[in-house]
């Protein structure tokens, strides 16, 4: 139960970008339900552990220490990056809000403002995700890509010349070693540093995760109905739901969830709203970039079973079409 009436525990990753969304959410939240709201940082294994994503147990590795502090009582919400939560639920927690998408592109961070085709030929690239590396290399595959980890800040770093960026020597692995860099543009938003952007990559050139640019607030099953000592924190998150956002976001983490795909495999999903139907495209590629498989379909369903029926339709053509060919897909053998 929520400690007191008054007061309500946001649990946060302790980096820059995961303090500031958070208490973005915990003041909306608060002024919708006049509570008080404080934030708890919790340490996350994705914190503390070095080398990919992948290797370090996937997207889950940000999110498991949330949820077992919200579980055992110590925050009463978390606030997720939405593409680090992994497509399984999780037993005793509900989504109970997921507040409207930002910009779910991703953006080249790049010397000179250069955009993704005026980068010189094999220029040094950096990303950690391979559905990013896959996709640059199926625009530019004279690129080298290089696999970099880190916050917002130490990544921008490592390009130089970058607007914000501090004044150091060249250090080649640590500072200035890089050409661009590519992050997700609701992150940079979120930090104020659009002005490090050279290009958004829009989504026919790059699709993005499933979830990106949206926020996902969990809480106890038990504290997300409307009644009792928690009815206004429910009532709060309720209010700052985007009807829109949750559908979308349901169609792409289905999609994934089918193809069960997890960090470490190159595929990209965006879905949208557009008046009565909602809209899927879904790419999966070969890690190298060379062979892509990419699909849209579409549904009048707005319902949630709607938007999960769409996700598993086009993964279901995905595979159909060939799909675990190019990746590795557990989904494959279903």
């Amino acid at each position: 139960m929520v400690a007191t009436a008054t007061a309500v525990k946001f649990g946060t990753r302790g980096s820059k970008l995961a303090m500031g969304q958070t208490q973005q959410i915990a003041d909306r939240l608060a002024a919708v339900g006049g509570f008080a709201a404080d934030l708890v940082t919790v340490r996350t294994d994705g914190d503390v552990l070095t080398g990919s994503l992948s290797q370090m147990g996937g997207t889950g590795v940000f999110a498991t220490a949330l949820r077992a502090a919200v579980l055992d009582g110590r925050v009463d919400v978390a606030v997720h990056s939405l593409k680090d939560l992994p497509t399984a639920a999780a037993p005793g927690l509900t989504m109970a809000a997921i507040p409207a998408r930002v910009d779910p592109r991703d953006a080249l961070c790049s010397r000179d403002g250069l955009s993704l085709t005026g980068l010189p030929q094999g220029a040094k690239v950096g990303t950690g995700s391979p559905r990013r590396a896959a996709q640059l290399l199926a625009a530019r595959p004279d690129l080298r890509i290089m696999d970099i980890r880190g916050n917002v800040d130490t990544r921008l770093a490592r390009v130089p010349g970058l607007p914000g960026n501090p004044e150091a020597p060249v250090m080649p692995g640590k500072t200035g070693d890089l050409d661009a860099v590519v992050l997700a543009a609701a992150g940079l938003s979120r930090l104020g540093r659009l002005d490090a952007v050279g290009e958004f990559l829009e989504p026919a050139v790059m699709l993005p995760a499933p979830g990106q640019g949206a926020l996902a607030v969990e809480c106890r099953s038990e504290d997300s109905a409307a009644h009792g000592s928690t009815a206004v924190l429910a009532q709060a998150l309720a209010a700052v739901d985007d009807t829109d956002t949750r559908l979308s976001v349901t169609a792409e983490r289905a999609l994934l969830a089918r193809l069960e795909a997890g960090c470490a495999a190159p595929v990209g999903a965006y879905a949208f709203r557009k008046g009565s139907m909602l809209h899927l495209e879904a790419v999966v590629c070969s890690l190298d970039g060379q062979r892509s498989l990419r699909l849209k379909k579409a549904t009048d369903g707005l319902t949630d079973v709607g938007a999960t029926l769409l996700g598993i339709e086009l993964a279901e053509q995905l595979l159909a079409d060939g799909a675990g060919d190019l990746a590795d897909l557990a989904g494959t053998s279903k």
